[in-house]
């Protein structure tokens, strides 16, 4: 039996709205007929994003403006002038456009109806209509061209110009899986204010492949036998309650937000009555491909700040994507053509059973002790073209928070000849390589341990180097360096002696007068390895530590800078605003951990690739004087095959020594 229950994030009310409840279509609407109704627009006019001002909702949770009054910016582009600006639009009693803030023309990133134009666009042109001739491609219907960022590889001769290149695939039919076929050597370079192709590359002729790749069931063969259904059932309902976007379980209480850059949010985290993170996120990823093939080596990412993981998100399908008794939340957000856009099931939530959470048999009184483990997860999927990502954060009875980003979808490939050396891939199929390539999470975590003013400090084992501390050579201290000023934030990970973070308090302590703490680990980690002179290298600094931590700052917003399209190299982000030195020693801290995956493809990845998984774990330490989870109830015992009946038995009956 598999139930759902569903609640519209987008909707109609429940109750008073919270400041920081995500966007509504209404809101999203209104904006935009402000906006349009100012008059200094042109005919051809796009749209990148609709953001909640969360520096108001701040204030307004404070209780130093309104609730009832809502501010948003959105970025809007004219491209007949061309011009793009950042609009600020208060939605109150006298709605109004309060600022217009003028940005390069080039910077927002690229909107679902641009990739769709842009892709028109290559169809009709001659010049792409030959390079493809030459390679027995006649029906231009069935090419697939994905619009790519430029990324630090702009031609001279085009400078001022907004564009982008294609990568591009073929499909036999209309049902055929394109991302199997790469057409390799064919870049067709798009002005995005004109959808011109300004040129079509052609670095020769490669065969492409013969081999399809169906994904559907019976694509290769027969499906496995013996599997059996498994039902997850809670007869008694779930154990966490929802208000609007207030969730509440097993002593947590937090809320889930959705934006237009980073999809899923949550904000307010409180565990029994106690704060601990103020907001959480993915706030940026970035891809850079590890190969000099000539359809490769431009390829480097910044797929939410150049794309936006709100438009990317999933629809999320039960007994497929989530199994359970399930909480959906639809998100919104807005189209390139500024019409608000509904995602039903964004969102998903749901309990889970995690094995045991902790087990002692006390073998001299005969008597044993276990309890399981439950966790709340909250998730939501995006496809970026070929590749999936999904985001699962997961909240556990002990106090401890977890982000699993899990890695799939297909591989994004290159044509290589029959007898050609890869050298920096992988090759998967006949005519078919993979490249090399990494993929890093940049996250956001403001923290709020025991309340807002918060310190970093370092942690790792040593030997003890004094031998007449240590005689029997087998002594290990625990070392704490407290992390002071920004100029001392920028830190990697060492797992070869168990360097971690904890984020202290600066005004709690518990029984063992130390500072109230929860501790930070990175459970994959990847170190990047282009030249210093490289692009990826320069354009993404953040990849090149594992933690920053800033105080926090509404204006600090993304990671990796605020608009990474067509910038400059490494103009904007956090190693640049490290560089005021401030202190980090009792402020409402920001941290940005970074997780990495160096990923080396294998043939069993193709032609889709089975989850791979990066974690992140933020745990007590320190902030309880024992085990909280010493009060949940006691599992029951089942004998034999379970059925409803075969509950006689606690698991704490005696047991035999």
């Amino acid at each position: 039996m598999t139930e759902m229950l569903h609640l519209s994030v987008v909707g109609p009310s429940h109750g008073e709205r919270h400041p920081f409840d995500p966007l509504t279509p209404a809101e999203i609407e209104r904006a935009v007929a402000l906006i349009r109704a100012d008059g200094r627009l042109g005919a051809r006019v796009g749209f990148w994003g609709a953001y909640l001002d969360e520096a108001a909702a701040r204030a307004a949770v404070a209780g130093a403006v309104p609730a009832t009054v809502r501010r948003l910016t959105v970025v809007v582009i004219d491209h007949d002038a061309p011009a793009a600006w950042e609009v600020d639009v208060v939605l109150d009693d006298a709605p109004r456009c309060a600022d217009w803030r003028p940005v390069d023309h080039r910077r927002p990133g690229i909107t679902s109806d641009e990739a769709r134009s842009a892709a028109r666009a290559c169809r009709e042109s001659p010049l792409f209509q030959a390079a493809l001739a030459k390679r027995g491609i006649h029906d231009v219907s069935l090419v697939m061209i994905d619009a790519e960022s430029m990324g630090g590889f702009e031609p001279e001769r085009y400078a001022g110009r907004r564009l982008t290149w294609g990568t591009v695939w073929h499909r036999t039919d209309e049902g055929d899986n394109g991302y199997v076929r790469p057409v390799q050597g064919v870049v067709p370079i798009i002005d995005m204010h004109t959808m011109e192709v300004l040129e079509v590359e052609d670095h020769g002729v490669v065969p492409m492949s013969p081999e399809a790749g169906p994904l559907e069931p019976g694509g290769f063969g027969p499906d496995r036998p013996g599997l059996r259904p498994l039902d997850v059932v809670q007869p008694e309902g779930p154990s966490f309650t929802v208000t609007g976007h207030l969730v509440e379980w097993q002593g947590w209480r937090f809320r889930i937000g959705f934006t237009h850059r980073e999809g899923l949010v949550l904000h307010d985290l409180e565990f029994l009555g106690r704060s601990v993170l103020r907001r959480a996120s993915c706030n940026e990823m970035y891809v850079p491909y590890l190969d000099p093939n000539s359809t490769q080596y431009r390829k480097n990412f910044f797929d939410w700040g150049e794309y936006g993981a709100g438009p990317l998100t999933n629809s999320l399908e039960l007994g497929c994507d989530c199994l359970g008794l399930i909480r959906y939340f639809d998100a919104a957000y807005l189209g390139g053509a500024g019409e608000p856009v509904t995602i039903r099931n964004a969102i998903c939530m749901h309990e889970e059973d995690d094995s045991i959470l902790w087990k002692h048999n006390d073998l001299r009184r005969g008597v044993g002790q276990v309890r399981r483990s439950r966790r709340l997860i909250v998730s939501n999927f995006q496809t970026v073209a070929n590749y999936d990502y999904g985001f699962y954060w997961s909240l556990y009875q002990d106090g401890r928070i977890e982000l699993e980003v899990k890695l799939t979808g297909m591989l994004s490939a290159s044509g290589v000849e029959a007898d050609e050396e890869v050298r920096y891939g992988r090759r998967v199929a006949e005519h078919v390589q993979v490249p090399t390539h990494q993929h890093y999470f940049g996250l956001r975590l403001d923290t709020a341990i025991d309340g807002p003013l918060n310190r970093l400090v370092e942690a790792h084992a040593e030997g003890e180097p004094d031998p007449a501390l240590d005689p029997y050579g087998n002594a290990v201290r625990h070392v704490r360096t407290p992390i002071r000023r920004e100029s001392e934030a920028a830190r990697s990970t060492d797992p070869a002696t168990a360097r971690h973070w904890r984020v202290e308090s600066a005004t709690a302590t518990n029984r063992y007068g130390e500072p109230t703490a929860y501790r930070l680990t990175l459970q994959g980690t990847a170190r990047p390895f282009g030249r210093p002179d490289s692009v990826m290298a320069r354009r993404a600094p953040f990849v090149h530590r594992h933690l920053w931590a800033t105080p926090y700052d509404p204006a600090e917003r993304f990671v990796g800078g605020q608009y990474p399209n067509h910038a400059e190299p490494g103009e904007d982000g956090v190693h640049v605003w490290q560089r005021q030195d401030r202190s980090l020693d009792g402020v409402e801290l920001v941290l940005w951990p970074v997780l990495g995956s160096h990923h080396y493809p294998r043939p069993e990845q193709w032609p889709v690739m089975p989850v791979d998984t990066l974690r992140m774990v933020l745990e007590p330490d320190g902030f309880f004087d024992r085990n909280p989870a010493m009060d949940i109830p006691a599992p029951v015992r089942k004998t034999g095959h379970a059925t409803p009946g075969d509950q006689a038995a606690s698991c704490c009956s005696p047991t035999e020594p």
